[in-house]
C-alpha cells in the first residue's frame, strides 16, 4: 500500500490505518490498544493515524510538527 493510498483512508472498519506504511492492526487484542499506542495527528482537515513503528523512525519530524510529505 502507498502512503498516498493509506491517507486516503486513515480508518477502516473502525480501525486505523498507519498513514505511511499501510500498517493495520492485527488482532482484536491490538486493535484495543492501537487508540492507545498508534500516534494521531491532523492534517490540513483529515485526521492521519501512525502506526508505533513509524511513530518511533519520524518521532523528530512529528514534533517538530513538519507536513508528512517532508518526511
Amino acid at each position: 500500500m502507498t502512503a498516498a493510498q493509506a491517507a486516503s483512508a486513515p480508518i477502516a472498519d473502525g480501525l486505523p490505518v498507519c498513514a505511511k506504511c499501510g500498517a493495520q492492526p492485527g488482532d482484536a487484542a491490538e486493535a484495543a490498544q492501537a487508540r492507545l499506542t498508534w500516534s494521531r495527528g491532523r492534517e490540513g482537515s483529515r485526521v492521519v493515524w501512525t502506526c508505533p513503528a513509524c511513530t518511533r523512525t519520524h518521532a523528530r519530524a512529528i514534533e517538530g510538527k513538519l507536513d508528512s510529505a517532508w518526511w
